[in-house]
């Protein structure tokens, strides 16, 4: 086929980008299929020369296939022209990938690229919240569905199976099951939605109280007390038992028992003594 044989037909990606879906579908069934011979020697002269009219006719002549692939997970809830955009680039870095010498089509090659793309997009895409993330999570989200018998929740047995059969674990199954089955909710509906959704919405239970004046007030009064009695009480200490519990307790640099027990000539478990004493003292002052 050649290259002015292929700028006769409309342009999909025009079509594509414009909004005009159907037309993109048609001009892409319109341009020929490459017979194996002129694949082969479109390749060569990318990979050679790095040919760009060659590398653009082996994209253009693909384009029905991504369209093929890309209706497989219309079933997402996303757009079609979107999913085969994301198709296309897949399409793309396969042709730049493609080495002719191995001796495989092209079409069977660029699966991989073209799926793969879909399905980042789809995963960036599917919710707010991404619902898969580890390898294993990624195969269940693509394969749950179609692997369950039936509407409804799996059970103990059906769990097991579809475990054994993608190589997971069951809990992996349950939790992606879970997952599949949540919608994202809008954190503060608008007013135009009724009483019972405005309930349920999470910012009616998921408030924010830190910048609340009563409660910052509180924490400061609270914070005070707690450091006021802390005063009196190491004021009815000692001056070594309150050394003691200061080097051991409120410093960033914690001072060890052998420590103190170079400075006050004693020995290391008399300093122990001495704080499990004094750590008493206070507990009962702080409890009066």
């Amino acid at each position: 086929m050649s290259s002015a044989l292929v700028r006769t037909y409309p342009d999909p990606t025009f079509a594509l980008t414009s909004g005009d879906l159907n037309g993109y579908i048609q001009a892409a069934n319109s341009i020929a299929v490459l017979s194996a011979e002129e694949e082969q020697e479109l390749a060569v002269r990318l990979r050679r020369d790095n040919d760009l009219d060659a590398a653009r006719r082996l994209v253009l002549s693909h384009l029905r296939f991504v369209v093929h692939v890309a209706r497989g997970y219309s079933g997402y809830g996303l757009p079609l022209s979107d999913l085969i955009q994301e198709g296309n680039i897949g399409l793309m870095k396969a042709v730049k990938r493609f080495d002719p010498t191995v001796g495989v089509r092209l079409v069977s090659f660029a699966v991989h690229w073209v799926r793969a793309e879909i399905h980042e997009f789809i995963l960036r895409n599917w919710r707010i919240v991404k619902v898969a993330t580890t390898k294993a999570q990624r195969k269940l989200f693509f394969n749950l569905r179609g692997a369950k018998k039936r509407l409804g929740w799996l059970n103990s047995d059906e769990v097991a199976a579809v475990a054994k059969d993608l190589g997971v674990k069951p809990e992996t199954v349950l939790e992606m099951e879970s997952r599949l089955s949540g919608q994202d909710v809008a954190f503060d509906l608008s007013s135009d939605d009724d009483d019972d959704e405005r309930t349920f919405s999470p910012a009616a239970y998921l408030q924010d109280a830190r910048m609340d004046p009563a409660q910052i007030l509180e924490a400061t009064d609270w914070e005070t007390h707690n450091t006021d009695a802390l005063q009196d009480a190491m004021g009815q200490l000692d001056e070594r038992s309150r050394d003691i519990v200061a080097a051991r307790w409120l410093t960033d640099d914690k001072a060890t028992l052998q420590t103190l027990a170079d400075r006050y000539q004693v020995s290391a478990e008399r300093i122990r003594q001495l704080e499990n004493n004094a750590m008493k003292k206070l507990k009962a002052a702080l409890a009066s």
